[in-house]
């Protein structure tokens, strides 16, 4: 249906010149969608006599090929309900669908005077608003200003939603280094009472991350380790022997061998670090990095074959965590000097390692070794006590 000529150009001479506004219209762009040439060109003169910029499409492709292109420049769309192949509704659902596009205002024009169905429809669709041929132009120019308000109102709420996020997100990655630091400098202060054990923390951490990276390539692990869990290994595996600081000097600095008293003494340290983290959990919330650490410190002693302490937990019952723990926490113990022994050659500890495999260690782990050895052998000669 043509709109009638009298009504639009009637309402075009009225406005033209009238509005003070009109300068400032300028910076908005208007996109007309209709299939009948007479209407798009009646409403390019009202909305340009106005002072708003126009952009026409004469079907539904051609009104989708312009959103595509030309999306940053636009403001509002108004838009024409029944159109041939690729109608008005099919065209806001597509706007309306996409989140680059979706803030921008649609006013939906319709033929039908009675029947409803299509403007319930559209507007359910997402719409903003809608009018009935033929078009009063006071109305249309209202409801373009109306809609352009709110779309103001709209990018400036999404302008500070985005700026309160950006902050949010910088400071939440202050807090989680924060954090991390502080755990770090914790648990350096626990490793500071062996002097013995010097860059032990900074090659645990990395022994453990380049096991995790390496495991996010074998089909069974894949659901488990992505690129968080290997964040989080990294962050947490320092926490491991926290619970040393427990354990009385005489024990822990003894130079020779333990009795099996002493030795029962220095096994508690898994539980006093693994209570310690569980109860930091339940006091702060027990995220990710808690809780792996919080199953490292408890468990980064338990062996594959279920012979080791605190629980004597076998195969898979260990955290996966605590299993990538116990091969490179013994790997570094091998190939580093103690008060009580002398640093093993590379050569050998990867035999030791070799040959706990299904014993001590976790088979998968252990090929997993076997494939990064050589960068075992890098991170050794970067952090040296």
């Amino acid at each position: 249906m043509v709109m009638e000529k009298h009504t639009v150009e009637a309402g075009a001479q009225d406005f033209a010149g009238s509005d003070s506004g009109k300068e400032d219209n300028k910076n908005y762009t208007v996109l007309v969608v209709d299939d009948n040439d007479d209407n798009i060109f009646l409403l390019e003169s009202i909305i340009t006599s106005h002072g708003y910029n126009v952009i026409s499409a004469s079907g539904g492709q051609e009104a989708l090929d312009l959103i595509k292109s030309k999306r940053a420049e636009l403001d509002i769309i108004i838009l024409d309900v029944m159109m041939p192949v690729i109608d008005g509704l099919e065209v806001t659902r597509s706007i309306k669908s996409n989140s680059r596009t979706r803030h921008i205002p649609v006013i939906l024009l319709t033929a039908k005077q009675k029947d409803r169905k299509d403007v319930a429809k559209g507007l359910d669709l997402g719409a903003d608003d809608y009018l009935s041929k033929p078009v009063d132009s006071m109305e249309l120019l209202a409801r373009i200003r109306s809609s352009l308000q709110t779309k103001k109102l709209q990018d400036k709420l999404t302008q500070m939603n985005d700026q309160l996020e950006q902050l949010v997100e910088e400071r939440t990655i202050e807090i989680m280094l924060t954090r991390n630091a502080a755990i770090f400098g914790f648990a350096k202060l626990a490793e500071y009472r062996d002097p013995e054990t010097g860059s032990h923390l900074e090659r645990i951490r990395n022994y453990t991350k380049i096991l995790a990276d390496e495991l996010k390539n074998f089909p069974q692990f894949q659901e488990e380790v992505d690129d968080e869990f290997v964040t989080t290994i990294f962050q947490s595996s320092p926490l491991h022997d926290i619970g040393k600081v427990g354990i009385p000097d005489e024990i822990l600095l003894k130079p020779g061998g333990l009795t099996r008293e002493e030795f029962k003494i220095m096994k508690s340290h898994v539980t006093i670090g693994g209570d310690s983290l569980a109860s930091t959990g339940k006091l702060f919330g027990d995220d990710s990095f808690l809780s792996m650490g919080r199953d490292i410190a408890y468990h980064h002693h338990e062996k594959w074959n279920g012979k080791g302490y605190p629980n004597g937990l076998k195969g898979e019952q260990i955290p996966l965590p605590a299993r990538i723990m116990a091969l490179a926490d013994v790997f570094d113990a091998l190939v580093s000097k103690r008060v009580y022994k002398e640093a093993m050659s590379l050569e050998n500890a990867r035999d030791i390692i070799l040959a706990g495999e299904g014993e001590h260690f976790d088979p998968d782990i252990v090929k997993a070794f076997r494939n990064i050895e050589d960068s075992f052998a890098g991170i050794k000669d970067q952090y040296t006590d």
